[in-house]
């Protein structure tokens, strides 16, 4: 598995050795050795699979305040994503700036997101679903959304009428949410 370090500290993109032949093909999706290796010492304890019918199916910025932050384990299985991580974390080099990366059921492409950022995708086609492995429980009392077109952020989605849903059409700026998340250095 080739790891890629990106502009967001703690964020990589995960890009899997595959082994094709006439029946098909075969990966690895996760190991923990190679977490390990990069300093990453995460327990995945939640899978979540999530199915989108429509091309331009916004979801997030999504993100569960302390102490029920996630670090997640993102991956596309089926159709095509535009995957967004912003770092939410107050006084941190990189507060409020965002990574996008194309995650596929063909390029098999995963993202690592770190607890302290906020996660969204867009999707690229119809019928799209996502997995990704979480390494916290779901709690209803902290889970938070922020505008994904938050001016201060600048989300550059490649889409201007995204199919949301309630939540997220809802959701408040960063300005005015009550994001907990503080940088506390390396």
């Amino acid at each position: 598995m080739k790891i890629v370090e990106t502009d967001l500290q703690g964020v990589f993109i995960l890009e899997p050795i595959v082994f094709s032949d006439s029946r098909g093909w075969f990966m690895e999706s996760f190991k923990k050795s190679i977490f390990e290796k990069i300093g990453i010492n995460v327990e995945f304890i939640q899978y979540n699979h999530s199915f989108s019918l429509k091309k331009g199916t916004l979801r997030g910025i999504h993100f569960q305040n302390n102490p029920f932050s996630q670090a997640k384990l993102v991956r596309c299985v089926r159709g095509k994503i535009l995957d967004v991580v912003v770092d939410l974390r107050k006084n941190s080099p990189t507060y409020k700036k965002w990574i996008a990366c194309e995650l596929s059921d063909e390029n098999k492409i995963q993202i690592f997101i770190p607890k302290g950022f906020g996660h969204g995708f867009v999707t690229l086609e119809d019928n799209v679903e996502v997995e990704y492995k979480v390494d916290n429980y779901y709690s209803k009392e902290h889970d938070r959304s922020i505008r994904y077109d938050d001016p201060e952020i600048g989300i550059e989605w490649g889409i201007d009428n995204p199919i949301l849903s309630d939540k997220d059409r809802n959701a408040p700026f960063l300005r005015d949410s009550d994001c907990n998340f503080i940088y506390e250095g390396e």
